[in-house]
């Protein structure tokens, strides 16, 4: 049997949020290692430059190629010279990642205004900006993915509004970009976490929450950000080549079931100190 060949090979790759914000490997570190792992020459960017540099170490030290780029993703001229930079240092780009989030819990009533701006911000406002200048380059390059991150909050009620009006906005977004730039060759999908143990949810976290999350599911298994990350690399690659704007939920089957043990399990995240 031939040897396999890398599945991102000689693709060109953005990812967004490519830091973890703790200790920890995030969906945005994941993504970013495993692309690099498959071929692929990834601008990390990062916020925080200190993150994206933790994730570049780890890339580089498996042989990968990699670059950090620090930039605001909520800002257009960030997100301008983000993309300019892919290509500056590569030569093209073919792959975006758009996974940079935050999250907020509450009711419309719960919310104050800037609370809200910043997470339409962050979680909607960044998906537009950094595709808005990444389609003109992968139109040149002959085409592309692009992958938006959305949750199963997007597609169901969970009593976290701010959050599942933002998530729910980018699986809109992500059909109606793919209406529009199919054309282009140019394919735009949606990944829909579950409830997978990250950093950014861990300072939430008891044993006895950790375990109603992992127990909710149909699989009754606890997900990570590497199986996030491997949906990633599905929708990057040319194995997805008849793919476009389709929402993949990756979350041990949980918007099959519902019941009393997910409405404890989302009053008790929301209960925690952080998690307000």
């Amino acid at each position: 049997m031939p040897e396999r060949r890398p599945r991102l090979e000689g693709k060109v790759a953005i990812v967004t949020g490519a830091g973890s914000s703790a200790q920890g490997v995030g969906n945005g570190k994941a993504t970013s290692v495993l692309f690099a792992r498959e071929g692929a020459k990834v601008l990390l960017v990062d916020a925080v430059v200190e993150r994206a540099q933790e994730t570049l170490a780890m890339i580089e030290g498996e042989g990968g190629e990699a670059s950090v780029f620090q930039a605001d993703v909520t800002r257009a001229d960030d997100c301008r010279r983000m993309v300019e930079a892919a290509v500056d240092r590569y030569g093209k780009l073919d792959i975006l990642d758009n996974n940079v989030g935050i999250s907020r819990g509450g009711t419309v009533v719960d919310v104050s205004e800037q609370e809200w701006d910043n997470l339409m911000a962050v979680n909607v406002k960044s998906v537009v900006l950094a595709s808005k200048y990444a389609i003109p380059r992968m139109v040149q390059a002959g085409g592309g993915s692009i992958i938006n991150i959305s949750s199963v909050a997007g597609l169901r009620a969970f009593r976290v509004t701010p959050y599942t009006t933002s998530k729910a906005a980018i699986v809109g977004l992500t059909m109606s970009m793919a209406a529009d730039h199919g054309r282009d060759n140019i394919r735009v999908n949606c990944i829909a976490p579950g409830l997978v143990y990250t950093p950014m949810v861990a300072p939430h976290m008891s044993k006895e929450l950790r375990e109603l999350r992992k127990n909710v599911s149909p699989l009754g298994t606890e997900g990570t950000a590497w199986d996030t990350a491997w949906a990633a690399v599905y929708l990057a690659s040319d194995e997805a080549r008849w793919v476009t704007g389709a929402v993949l939920p990756v979350d041990a089957g949980l918007l099959t079931v519902t019941g009393i043990s997910f409405a404890d399990l989302v009053r008790q995240f929301y209960q925690h100190p952080l998690g307000r």
